[in-house]
């Protein structure tokens, strides 16, 4: 199984319920599972370890893919929109050094916008997920860690955040979590769980991709408002 099988099953599920199909992720991500455990169990990797009497992991290597696939699965869904906006999304992997490639020069001045100075230690990428950038002007808009829970990055996201206000030139980047939030720790805003105060205080904005009641404010949100917000930050950065 693969992270575009999954996109095609997301496309079933447009077909069932529209725009509000993102609601339903944690469903999807749930019926792939038995057909991920299958494909797994034949892999090369998991007949060795029987073979060795080892029994496979197939717990890890599903937490490992389906986080991989809810990224891929969120740039499918915004994909369109970002693009209709006059804007690019990439995946953050794609500014790292790959053996043998090289970046173009529109990607070469992105990486160096994105790019943290820790002084004596060299200038780094900050980890995450999805890059927009707008391409005319080679400019980062914003960038996105997306998790299946808080706990699994969000503090990192506040980090990352925190870093890119220490310069001028990466100031304006809007940085944004998105996740399914799994376990409920967004549900309420009061009393506020440890991951509800991170987003809401040291990132620019949290999106939920749920069915379930999900009490808003200005830093967390449905999904569904994700993309009015990045038309308005556009509208902000380019009065006419």
């Amino acid at each position: 199984m693969k992270a575009q099988d999954l996109i095609q099953l997301y496309e079933l599920k447009k077909q069932q319920y529209g725009n509000k199909a993102y609601q339903h992720l944690s469903t999807l991500l749930n019926e792939a599972k038995e057909e991920h455990k299958t494909y797994f169990l034949n892999s090369e990797g998991a007949q060795k370890s029987i073979e060795q009497g080892k029994q496979p992991d197939h717990e890890q290597s599903w937490r490992a893919f389906k986080g991989k696939s809810l990224e891929k699965l969120i740039e499918h869904i915004i994909k369109e929109a970002v693009e209709q906006m006059g804007l690019k999304i990439i995946n953050g992997n794609t500014l790292e050094k790959t053996q043998g490639k090289s970046l173009s020069d529109e990607l070469s001045n992105i990486k160096r916008k994105l790019l943290i100075d820790y002084g004596i230690n060299g200038c780094h990428l900050p980890d995450v997920d999805l890059i927009i950038y707008e391409p005319m002007q080679e400019t980062v808009i914003a960038v996105l860690s997306s998790k299946v829970t808080l706990r699994e990055r969000v503090a990192q996201t506040g980090y990352w955040k925190l870093k890119l206000l220490e310069s001028n030139i990466t100031k304006k980047i809007k940085v944004f979590f998105i996740t399914l939030d799994e376990d409920g720790t967004l549900t309420t805003q009061k009393p506020t769980r440890k991951g509800r105060a991170i987003v809401e205080t040291d990132t620019d904005g949290c999106y939920v991709l749920t069915e379930n009641y999900i009490e808003e404010s200005d830093h967390v949100k449905t999904f569904d408002k994700f993309i009015p917000d990045l038309q308005k930050i556009i509208k902000k950065n380019n009065p006419k």
